[in-house]
């Protein structure tokens, strides 16, 4: 696909990989819808980057709440005659596989997975309908390898690896020029060790446990320590151009995790945890 006067739409949209993502497909000459919570940030976003020429609108949207996500396609349509693209990108980090109460994993898994299937049910009907379109949706390493005292976050983007595959599978066999990509970055430097700034207030409490917090302040190192989000973004439109499915920033690490995993299902030791390949291109 070529982005030149095509629609795109952005969910997380107002920062970190969304909004570089928005800056490079705007670069390319596509129309912008973002979607995000958080209502000073987006509107922040179209500032910028109204300023740098875009056309871009912002809606405010709960990537969990499927009518909000419905709303974002419609604002689409409405603003722009047309959606051509959906970058399910929306998401948050918390809770270990053990301790981790039920209300947390619900939250991660709403916006992680809920996020892309509201994404796909709203959008891929329409793409099929005009013959044409692209689905992205942010997976991650943590998708394709378990990572220790992330078990909400790794269970939610093996999902959105499954779901993916899956898609590309079904869209194949539709015969339409439909398609899509998931992108499954290592340590990227955006504020996802900050999700917490977007739990429901019921909830955070939760982050007040020691545990909770030391896990946040390593996973804050580890993250400042990653790519750019402009890196991640100019491989994302590689990938929409080239009709290319696995998106990996980190590809040295998603190929070594994946093999690791085959050794080990054939007997072999259980895969090492190498948090600075993570970090590195």
């Amino acid at each position: 696909m070529e982005l030149q006067g095509k629609t795109a739409v952005i969910t997380g949209g107002a920062s970190g990989i969304g909004l570089a993502t928005a800056r490079q497909f705007a670069s390319s000459g596509a129309n912008l819808v973002l979607g995000d919570i958080e209502e000073a940030p987006l509107q922040s976003a179209l500032e910028s980057l109204r300023a740098d020429g875009a056309h871009v609108i912002g809606v405010c949207c709960d990537v969990s709440v499927e009518s909000d996500v419905t709303a974002l396609r419609d604002a689409a349509l409405a603003e722009f005659g047309a959606a051509h693209l959906v970058f399910n990108n929306a998401g948050v980090a918390a809770g270990a596989a053990i301790g981790t109460p039920k209300s947390i994993w619900d939250w991660v898994l709403g916006v992680n997975v809920d996020g892309v299937i509201n994404g796909v049910n709203a959008f891929v009907p329409l793409f099929l309908e005009q013959n044409e379109g692209y689905v992205v949706s942010t997976g991650s390493l943590a998708g394709l390898g378990g990572v220790p005292y992330m078990g909400a976050y790794c269970a939610s983007k093996f999902a959105v690896v499954a779901i993916s595959e899956t898609l590309f599978h079904e869209l194949a066999a539709t015969g339409k020029n439909v398609h899509a990509s998931v992108l499954c970055p290592g340590f990227v430097r955006t504020r996802i060790y900050e999700s917490q700034r977007n739990m429901p207030n019921e909830l955070k409490s939760y982050n007040e446990d020691p545990t909770v917090q030391a896990i946040a302040a390593f996973a804050q190192e580890a993250v400042k320590a990653g790519i750019d989000a402009s890196e991640v973004a100019q491989e994302i439109e590689n990938a929409v151009r080239n009709d290319k499915f696995w998106i990996l920033p980190h590809e040295h690490a998603a190929i070594r995790t994946t093999e690791q995993r085959l050794e080990w299902m054939r007997g072999g030791p259980p895969p090492t945890i190498n948090l600075t390949a993570a970090t590195q291109r």
